[in-house]
């Protein structure tokens, strides 16, 4: 009874983590990223240079809730398991890494997201 007891008691617990994630919203950027990634790092300091007053949330995939949010934007864009950081979802589009050419998409896209 007791390992039932625990079970259910963890279970709830990652329904509640999966809850308070919430779901993808299309008018708002989602950055995916971790600590120890230095393509996230170095997109992050181009992004709080160059795109003040933007609607973007900053998600590590591995705080809680994070990687629940992550698997929703694989998901949508149907990445399979070939995915990484950082992971852009930004509406009806992605952008996974952080290159000249991603940095470039970047900047098209981020007008739409000017809050």
């Amino acid at each position: 009874m007791r390992a039932f007891l625990f079970g259910f008691i963890i279970a709830l617990g990652l329904i509640s983590s999966a809850r308070a994630a919430g779901e993808l919203q299309n008018d708002k950027i989602y950055f995916f990223s971790y600590d120890g990634c230095p393509y996230c790092q170095t997109a992050d300091e181009y992004i709080r240079k160059n795109w003040t007053g933007l609607n973007i949330e900053k998600i590590d995939i591995y705080k809680p809730g994070g990687m629940y949010l992550f698997k929703q934007c694989a998901e949508k864009f149907k990445l399979g398991r070939n995915v990484g950081t950082p992971l852009f979802c930004m509406g009806d589009n992605y952008l996974m890494g952080w290159s000249d050419e991603n940095r470039e998409k970047f900047d098209k896209l981020c007008p739409a997201f000017k809050k």
